[in-house]
């Protein structure tokens, strides 16, 4: 199987899965910041676990957290030009969700290291992204040896 590295032409799966994930995290970014959708909008903070605004009622966010999103969310689709690109965007980005998943667990939920901020719901969802993003890429990305024909 060919794989283009040429920024134009059709996407590879590999390619459409990293725009959709960059995709994703840009309309959570928004959504970070929408009353309503976040809920104890008042309560949004620059960063820290004193934020206590809740992106759906159930994960905590901040300013500094949803401009995460939105960086995080920049890099997918400028890395979903090539196949390379993505899947190392959807390699090393699964890699960053695992660690800030132990990070989320170390820490604790309410004290100064959690400066994000991070709740037992994003921990979760942490792990599940980061789990998520390596599967992703591993499935999506092209065999590296050749096919063997059957012996006949």
């Amino acid at each position: 199987m060919t794989v283009s590295t040429r920024a134009t032409g059709a996407r590879t799966g590999l390619q459409k899965a990293a725009l959709a994930t960059g995709a994703l995290f840009l309309l959570v970014s928004v959504l970070g910041f929408i009353p309503g959708i976040t809920s104890n909008y008042e309560a949004l903070g620059m960063a820290g676990y004193g934020s206590g605004a809740l992106l759906l009622g159930v994960f905590q966010v901040s300013i500094l957290h949803n401009i995460v999103h939105a960086a995080f969310g920049a890099a997918g689709l400028l890395l979903a030009r090539t196949h390379q690109q993505a899947r190392s965007f959807l390699i090393y980005g699964g890699v960053v969700y695992l660690v800030l998943w132990l990070y989320g667990l170390l820490v604790g939920d309410q004290t100064p290291a959690n400066f994000v901020p991070l709740n037992g719901a994003d921990n979760w969802l942490h792990l599940a992204l980061g789990l998520g993003m390596i599967i992703l890429a591993i499935l999506l990305s092209p065999r590296t040896t050749p096919k063997t024909p059957p012996r006949t």
